[in-house]
């Protein structure tokens, strides 16, 4: 008897990157170097303050369940770091820890999103947004952006989009895969209207801490009742750990802690006793350290790319990608990163893994290696398109 899978599943894609990286690694079985670009993933490993912190846990069994909304100790942790470092005061009963930015994110729709419900995103924008959106039966609103509002959504796009049956808004800043910060200002105006549409304002934050020309700031201070998602794994370099929050308005807590009890129970012990030492000085030192290599890194790449031809009109403020227009080479971005893996060994992302907004025209290029191998990949993409 053949498996019947759920119809839902129709619309829920794999990432292509993923069987990039497949099929890199696969040829890095083969003796072949590849430069690594594809993968939104610090090279970094996690801040040794941070992992003596859970082996010191571990050792004193901390392994038992914590509260499904989190260890009390990391949510009053957090909430201090929200008012030191960010100047935003949000409650530690306000802040839920969660399996990674993913978690976060499922009790957020899970708690606001009834079947048939829209949920308005940008196209271009993070992959699991509008799969999650799919897997609760809502229907994810994709509006088309691109550089003329720095690929993200703007209040009179969201007015203009806006339908009886739209029920919250997706914001990301800085974004994946452009690494564009929305201005707070139009954050306010957003969120003045998605209130007034009695709507939920939901804001992807998770390279919040990762901005180069400005300081680390909140956009909760421009929409207090938004759902705040962050995570972790990108500025903490705590990718497997599988750990994020959730800064969700206060009516919907407990509604969010039965829904968690239900899904996973409660995030990673280990994981959350590792987590209340990334925002000491001895990790925080590292952790600015690290924000300043990818600075270097991103002002490496990005003249060295629009030298060799790619168009990237916008000059993205934080996370660690650009988003290139690859047009002038190729109409078929998934088959032309293909290409050039197979015949160069640089691995990069095509754009049809963000969205369908003019995606077989863009790539994207994931600065999280080091220099040397970025000058390296730079070097072979040179060689490979001089032969087009």
């Amino acid at each position: 008897m053949g498996a019947v899978v759920a119809e839902r599943m129709s619309g829920i894609r794999a990432f292509y990157v993923m069987d990039l990286l497949a099929r890199a690694r696969a040829l890095e079985q083969q003796g072949r170097s590849i430069i690594h670009m594809e993968v939104g993933e610090p090279d970094f490993e996690t801040p040794q303050p941070i992992t003596r912190a859970a082996i010191d846990a571990l050792n004193a069994g901390k392994t038992h369940y914590t509260p499904a909304v989190g260890l009390p100790e990391l949510r009053a942790r957090l909430s201090k770091f929200y008012r030191d470092q960010l100047g935003v005061a949000v409650p530690a009963e306000r802040i839920i820890i969660t399996p990674g930015a993913s978690g976060a994110l499922q009790l957020a729709l899970g708690v606001t999103v009834n079947p048939d419900d829209r949920v308005m995103m940008a196209d271009p924008g993070y992959p699991c947004n509008r799969h999650f959106v799919r897997m609760l039966g809502g229907e994810a609103q994709c509006v088309p952006v691109d550089s003329t509002s720095a690929y993200q959504l703007t209040a009179e796009m969201i007015q203009q989009h806006w339908s009886p049956s739209t029920k919250a808004v997706m914001l990301a800043s800085p974004s994946n895969p452009t690494g564009t910060v929305i201005d707070a200002v139009e954050v306010a105006e957003i969120n003045t209207f998605v209130q007034q549409q009695q709507g939920c304002l939901m804001i992807d934050e998770i390279y919040a801490m990762l901005t180069y020309e400005q300081q680390a700031t909140s956009l909760l201070s421009h929409a207090p009742d938004a759902f705040i998602i962050n995570s972790f794994s990108k500025y903490f370099g705590m990718t497997g750990w599988r750990l994020g929050w959730l800064i969700a308005p206060e009516p919907y807590v407990d509604a969010i802690d039965r829904l968690a009890q239900n899904i996973f129970l409660a995030a990673p012990t280990m994981a959350q006793h590792a987590a209340l030492v990334a925002f000491e000085p001895e990790a925080m030192q590292i952790l600015e350290a690290r924000r300043d290599e990818f600075r270097a890194r991103r002002d490496y790449l990005l003249p060295a790319l629009q030298q060799l031809g790619f168009n990237i009109a916008t000059r993205p403020q934080g996370a660690f990608y650009l988003y290139a227009d690859c047009s002038r080479f190729t109409d078929d971005s998934h088959a032309f990163v293909l290409d050039i893996l197979e015949k160069v060994g640089v691995a990069i992302t095509p754009g049809c893994d963000f969205g369908d907004h003019r995606a077989n025209h863009h790539v994207r290029f994931a600065y999280t290696t080091s220099i040397e191998n970025l000058r390296e990949g730079v070097a072979r993409l040179e060689g490979y398109l001089s032969q087009l």
